[in-house]
């Protein structure tokens, strides 16, 4: 993608410790020791601020923001962390060490202030990052994972997000498909809790939705209960070294609200996911959560287990939050983004802005691409500029 004129780009590289599992197959990644970032900023000298856009596994280095961030007098750093493209082992709190190496590469670079834009499902990991930045208390993370408190990590001065929902265990649960009656039977289904059957709706009516919501949770702590059932048959049973083993979920793109705008409403376009339609994102091989490890459910989509949630941590944050979302946003509603909103309570500054008519990527509406961006940058300069 050619920049604009007056831009530069750079691939930054900072490094990181030897990973302690072999949680990605290419031993090229994994020898490297390195994560990276693509750095878009204007020519000359370098700025004073720096805005890093994160996401657990989404590769960034080509991010829609970079360009027009840099425009508007940033530093921005599209980041990946070592599983970028594949989420299948990922254990959440190796995101944080990740961004904490990227983060002091920043700051060593020259860089006054770093913010953190939690983009889509980086809200899982931005807030969770700075709380434990600013007192670490995790040691033993679900599923397995590094001790916190001797991590390192390094603070940043502000936190954005960017069309991004709470937590990935939240968004996943409110995704379930509680009609699969049997997980290795997909097509086996349950009419009376099946939001496909017109039978139920759309509209749904409350009693369904309540009963649908339940059986929902259920099926993501039944999914936990069996993991951790799996993962002591291993110790008894597996082969020495041997830690941890990859399973399928099926019946991921469930939500109500795909089909039903009176629930949670706003301008989405409804009948449609970010994968296409429901009844196909729902099973498609590529669909989120598809493919899992047993230690990765319980440390990235388990309701119960899962540290990984903003809501969570939000009410630690000591730096200014802002929250923008665009208002057709098909995966993030607006209730979602007040509610990040109102949990950041302690941050001396908040912000929430709703980007009218903005899907989640801003496809073919530079204007409002350009309104959002706005807004960051106008509260960036007013509450973190040097």
């Amino acid at each position: 993608m050619a920049l604009p004129p007056g831009l530069e780009r750079n691939l930054l590289g900072a490094p990181t410790e030897a990973p302690q599992k072999v949680e990605i197959y290419s031993g090229v990644a994994r020898l490297s020791r390195t994560v990276w970032g693509s750095e878009v900023r204007p020519s000359g000298p370098l700025p004073k601020v720096a805005v890093m856009i994160c996401h657990p596994t989404a590769n960034f280095l080509g991010h829609y923001a970079l360009p027009a961030l840099a425009e508007r007098g940033f530093g921005a750093i599209g980041f990946t962390t070592r599983y970028v493209g594949n989420d299948t082992s990922l254990i959440m709190e190796n995101c944080l060490v990740d961004m904490a190496a990227m983060v002091r590469h920043l700051y060593e670079r020259g860089y006054e202030r770093v913010v953190l834009i939690g983009n889509s499902g980086g809200a899982s990991i931005v807030p969770y990052y700075q709380a434990q930045a600013r007192n670490p208390t995790v040691t033993n993370p679900p599923g397995g994972g590094p001790d916190l408190t001797t991590a390192g990590l390094v603070p940043v001065d502000a936190v954005v997000f960017l069309n991004a929902h709470p937590s990935r265990a939240r968004l996943i649960t409110e995704w379930l498909d509680p009609a699969i009656i049997d997980e290795h039977q997909p097509f086996e289904r349950d009419p009376g809790l099946d939001m496909f059957n017109p039978a139920n709706g759309p509209p749904f009516a409350p009693d369904f939705i309540e009963r649908y919501r339940a059986a929902q949770l259920a099926r993501n702590r039944s999914i936990s209960s069996w993991a951790e059932r799996q993962l002591a048959a291993i110790v008894g049973h597996g082969p020495a070294g041997l830690e941890d083993l990859a399973f399928v979920v099926p019946g991921t793109g469930a939500d109500l609200r795909f089909l039903d705008g009176a629930i949670d409403p706003s301008d989405r376009q409804i009948g449609v996911t970010l994968w296409g339609p429901p009844q196909v994102a729902n099973y498609m091989p590529a669909g989120i959560s598809r493919v899992t490890t047993l230690r990765a459910w319980l440390n990235q989509w388990s309701l119960d287990h899962s540290n990984a949630d903003s809501m969570r941590w939000l009410t630690e944050i000591d730096v200014p939050v802002c929250v923008v979302l665009g208002s057709a946003d098909p995966t993030v509603m607006p209730a979602m983004a007040q509610q990040m909103h109102d949990a950041s309570g302690s941050a001396p500054v908040r912000d929430l802005k709703m980007i009218t008519g903005a899907t989640h990527y801003f496809e073919g509406q530079p204007a409002l691409l350009d309104e959002a961006l706005d807004h960051i940058a106008r509260f960036l300069e007013d509450h973190v500029a040097p």
